[in-house]
């Protein structure tokens, strides 16, 4: 659940700081007091889409932030684990600040992250409900995912299988695409790959061969060097007087030596051995400096090769074993081209094979749609009947997608598949006995599609983990009996959980736990924000207030005195 939400320079609100409590929280006051804007605040927190415009005018940036208390069994602490994100006590403190550039900072737990992982994050912690709900509800478009997040769990293993061979086949039905493009583009890429192809195969590159010329150039460039180098190091150790002449004699007097302490033998026998492997290295120098030679030829050799090699580097590849792995690559597409039609014919088979397990796993999907479809259409009409709908029936309609000219065939029939199935799927609706079944967006009213929309997050609530509810004037349309009939509805998804709700009804102001009073004021000549939880009395007052409209009376006072009374009723538990 949100715990508190922190509010600076944003929009009209300067600075503010609200606690929330579990159950039913409302928040009511004049119309552009500021409602909404704090929920556009906790929007933008759960990564909504940010604007230069939401920072207060004179300020640098608008800040955000929000602590989040969930149970430990949440899947996204597992996720956030994953993403570096340290996560303790259960507690989520999520921020958002946006500079007046129209930058996004955003931190989660302290730790930097991009707007999607908060956004991500945001929303398996909250889901706010608002008008736009409304549209996607008549938006048929929109129904399939609705009756899928119904279905997720059902659904989940099939579908992930489902994905995953759509993949496959869509890549393979590209690569048919691919080698059936007209005979003029075939043979420019077959001229192409050709050229190519003997260029580097002319060149008769060896592995590494770039980097062992590179090496003998530079021993060639260096030759007379070397052999100086060499030359006088043999000179330092064999002849008269030299290296192994002082260490012979060192050998000669350590034996005399060793022949009168024998505890010096071990010293003439180290001194012994190291001297007939200088002797030997000494002669293995000398055999290097007979073969050090200088060959202009061969380093004029060896400067064409390189830059032969470098020419083909810049066309294939940064090294020589680059250039090789891209002619092996060219060679395997060159000798698919050529013979194109035994391709063609061999990857359509793997592509006929691809979409019958495809159909089976759509129709796997479809079936699981249609049992989800009859439990939700139960519950939706149960929901119904309590908001005095119970007279209309609802009718999740599962037919196929449309297909195109280019839709596969299997078993005589054409199929189009899309990235979530086969199915397209639309709710009807039929609210008076006797009419026809017809769908959602061409029939309900607005009060009724809030009614429809209310009683699928009721039914969605215990299909989902989220932590916090908002509804943004969901009862928009409504009054009477139903306005009650709503109130009593968002109260009790509020049970156990936690809802805040922006309203105009007083039958949902007076159901609610925590009543908010927002208001705005001038100070200083600038308009600001203020929030203010209501006692006993000043609900009263309130609701008195959106009972009247314009004066408050001693009757609207006792109306609303009865309002509250009637909701401690309806919360008391049977």
């Amino acid at each position: 659940m949100l715990i508190e939400l922190s509010i600076k320079h944003f929009a009209i609100i300067d600075e503010l700081t609200i606690p929330f409590e579990k159950g039913l929280t409302v928040l009511t006051g004049e119309t552009g007091a500021g409602k909404s804007i704090i929920i556009d605040a906790i929007g933008l927190l759960l990564g909504g889409r940010g604007s230069a415009e939401f920072v207060r005018h004179g300020e640098k940036r608008a800040e955000i932030e929000g602590l989040f208390s969930i149970e430990r069994s949440h899947p996204i602490v597992k996720k956030a684990i994953e993403l570096g994100i340290d996560v303790q006590d259960d507690m989520f403190v999520l921020r958002r600040d946006i500079t007046a550039q129209g930058k996004s900072i955003c931190r989660v737990n302290g730790k930097l992250v991009t707007l999607g992982i908060l956004r991500e994050i945001g929303s398996a912690l909250v889901d706010i409900h608002g008008q736009h709900e409304h549209q996607a509800l008549l938006q048929a478009e929109h129904h399939l995912g609705m009756l899928d997040s119904y279905a997720k769990d059902p659904l989940g293993n099939t579908m992930t299988e489902y994905k995953q061979l759509y993949e496959r086949a869509n890549q393979l039905e590209k690569q048919v695409k691919h080698l059936s493009h007209n005979e003029q583009e075939m043979a420019q890429r077959i001229d192409l790959l050709t050229y190519q192809l003997n260029e580097i195969n002319e060149a008769k590159l060896e592995p590494d061969e770039d980097r062992s010329l590179a090496e003998e150039r530079f021993k060639l460039a260096n030759s007379e060097k070397l052999f100086q180098s060499l030359k006088d190091s043999y000179a330092n150790l064999y002849g008269d007087g030299k290296g192994l002449d002082y260490l012979m004699n060192a050998m000669i007097h350590l034996e005399e030596a060793a022949s009168v302490d024998k505890n010096l033998q071990s010293l003439h026998e180290s001194i012994s051995s190291c001297y007939y492997v200088i002797e030997e290295s000494t002669y293995a120098i000398r055999d290097q400096v007979d073969s050090v030679e200088f060959d202009p030829n061969r380093l004029d050799f060896i400067e064409a090769r390189l830059n032969d090699i470098q020419l083909l580097k810049r066309k294939y590849g940064e090294d020589v074993e680059e250039i090789l792995e891209y002619a092996s690559k060219i060679e395997e597409e060159l000798d698919t081209i050529l013979h194109k039609d035994d391709r063609v014919l061999q990857l359509q088979k793997e592509l006929d094979m691809a979409w019958r397990d495809l159909y089976v796993e759509a129709k796997a999907i479809t079936n699981i749609r249609k049992k989800a479809a009859e439990k939700l259409t139960k519950a939706i009409h149960k929901e119904l009947k309590a908001l005095y709908m119970e007279k209309t029936v609802m009718e999740i309609r599962i037919e196929d997608r449309t297909p195109t000219k280019n839709s596969p065939m299997i078993d005589g029939k054409s199929v189009s598949f899309g990235l979530d199935g086969i199915d397209q799927v639309e709710f009807y609706i039929s609210t008076n006995p006797g009419e026809p079944m017809k769908p959602l967006s061409k029939t309900a009213s607005g009060g009724e599609v809030s009614r429809i929309m209310l009683a699928l997050k009721s039914i969605f609530q215990s299909h989902q983990q989220i932590t916090s509810v908002i509804f943004d004037e969901v009862d928009t349309g409504v009054s009477g009996r139903v306005a009650q009939a709503i109130a009593e509805r968002i109260h009790s998804i509020a049970v156990g959980s936690q809802v805040l709700c922006i309203t105009h009804l007083p039958q949902v102001a007076a159901m609610a736990d925590t009543h908010l009073y927002i208001a705005k004021f001038e100070k200083s000549d600038r308009v600001k924000t203020s929030v203010t939880p209501l006692e006993v009395n000043q609900k009263v007052d309130e609701l008195a207030r959106m009972i009247s409209g314009v004066e408050v009376t001693d009757l609207t006072k006792q109306h609303a005195k009865e309002l509250l009374e009637l909701a401690e009723q309806l919360k008391e538990p049977v």
